[in-house]
């Protein structure tokens, strides 16, 4: 059995929507202090309203912070965002948050899993322990052929 957790019981970071860069996409800017926790080129899980999707987390061009600029059905997606819908934009829209506003990231499995959340909501993850590096290492050569 999958065990559950609660955002209140993991570590949250206090990140902000952003605009990337010119246009209207939102993306998640993680400061810098915090960016230790999210590894940086890395396509992990993201659970947005209990939806799990993949993300790449990426180093801003300016600065030591890290960014979400989408959530995507399969990893593949993540690494080529052009060929999917970004669910990252779609909770932004159905969302009550706006652009400069501070989100919630959640730590549910450090390198991992990780949940977005607006401010005063609370939420349950599972908490699945990722896979380790010799099967993900495979799971990567296959989803590149």
């Amino acid at each position: 059995m999958t065990q559950r957790v609660s955002s209140e019981t993991v570590d949250t970071v206090r990140a902000t929507i952003t605009r990337s860069g010119a246009t209207d996409r939102p993306c998640v800017e993680i400061p810098a202090d915090d960016a230790e926790a999210f590894p940086e080129d890395d396509v992990v899980r993201l659970v947005i309203d209990d939806t799990e999707y993949r993300a790449r987390i990426e180093r801003p061009l300016t600065g030591d912070g890290r960014l979400i600029r989408g959530a995507y059905d399969t990893p593949s997606l993540a690494r080529n965002p052009g060929d999917g819908e970004n669910r990252l934009t779609e909770w932004f829209e159905a969302s009550n948050r706006e652009f400069d506003q501070s989100v919630l990231l959640d730590v549910v499995s450090e390198e991992f899993r990780y949940g977005l959340r607006e401010p005063g909501k609370r939420t349950v993850y599972d908490a699945a322990e990722g896979p380790d590096d010799g099967l993900a290492n495979i799971a990567e050569q296959v989803e590149e052929r």
